[in-house]
């Protein structure tokens, strides 16, 4: 993309909406397709979230990584935020799961295909830990697919700089069903938790929820607490063993808490992975991606993307509220 200014970019229509603000596609003067994501930014301040919107911002810029979200361009406004990124045409994960065909009247994947998405997302994970970044909220709705079925990790907004161990981080956060023990007993966390979210994510594509899943949040936090893990009968050995490894309580017997990604992809459930191949985006997606142009969305929640009187910018009334520093940027 050359320089650009928000002028250049139309909406087309929503994509998704989130606690501070929303996705909206939208399209370039060039012809291309891109996410905006906008942010209020009175919003922002009144939910204490400037740090983390800064994280997230210059955790795109210095991240390029082939199961990353690409970022292309941000600006503001005195209301707004506006970050520009790479259009994930397949949608999300949890989407994906919910309308899989994979096991008749089931909605889960096989492993296969499970083995696929973890195996790349075990990559996005060791590249931004070898950058000293936590993510710390990798769930099934912030993995997405681009069109050609290949994973992209999004949604840095909870993640934390400059984490090298696992007790540095303090801020409790993240979805419940994913949280780890150490977040859930504020001890301190680190590298550990994104594994353990990889746990939780690599179970839920296996058997269609995630594990402990309860919607009593007490029953839910004591269970991750106690490591009570159970696995339907279909599951076999090999990822029963990845997915109990990843999952345990203490981050520094986890599998990947203190021998990382080297250990991650020496876990006998990616046996013969070829990991340059995978990198090299080498291996063929079991994803067909039926796309019409590009800008079809039928991958995405219909119930945003069909409300097209809600293509504009959120909050559009609210308060001029804090400059953010350093925050423009168009990619050359």
């Amino acid at each position: 993309m050359a320089a650009s200014t928000l002028e250049d970019f139309t909406l087309v229509k929503t994509l998704g909406k989130a606690s501070i603000g929303k996705a909206i596609l939208v399209q370039h003067t060039s012809g291309s397709f891109y996410a905006l994501k906008v942010m209020a930014k009175d919003t922002v301040c009144k939910r204490g979230q400037i740090a983390h919107v800064s994280d997230e911002r210059k955790t795109l810029e210095f991240t390029n990584h082939p199961f990353i979200v690409g970022f292309h361009y941000a600006s503001q406004i005195p209301k707004q935020l506006f970050l520009v990124m790479e259009f994930c045409q397949g949608g999300d994960l949890y989407n994906a799961i919910a309308t899989s065909r994979d096991v008749p009247k089931k909605a889960r994947f096989t492993e296969e295909r499970s083995k696929f998405c973890a195996s790349e997302l075990v990559l996005a994970i060791e590249y931004i830990h070898s950058m000293e970044i936590i993510h710390r909220h990798i769930t099934a709705n912030n993995v997405c697919l681009d069109k050609e079925g290949h994973i992209k990790l999004i949604d840095f907004g909870l993640c934390k700089m400059g984490i090298t161990d696992n007790i540095s981080a303090v801020t409790v956060c993240g979805e419940p069903e994913y949280m780890a023990p150490e977040v859930l007993d504020k001890k301190g966390h680190g590298r550990a938790v994104d594994w353990y979210s990889l746990g939780c994510l690599t179970y839920e594509m296996i058997t269609g929820l995630p594990p402990f899943y309860t919607r009593d949040h007490n029953k839910l936090f004591a269970a991750i607490r106690k490591h009570e893990l159970t696995f339907p009968d279909h599951v076999s050995e090999q990822p029963m063993s990845f997915m109990d490894a990843l999952l345990r309580v203490d981050p520094d017997t986890r599998l990947g808490g203190t021998g990382g990604a080297e250990e991650v992809k020496a876990d006998p459930f990616f046996g013969g992975c070829n990991w340059e191949e995978v990198f090299n985006r080498g291996i063929e997606s079991p994803f067909k991606m039926d796309l019409n142009s590009e800008d079809d969305t039928r991958y995405f929640d219909r119930e945003h993307t069909d409300i097209n009187t809600a293509i504009d910018y959120p909050n559009a009334d609210g308060v001029e509220c804090h400059h953010f520093p350093e925050w423009e940027y168009s990619f050359q």
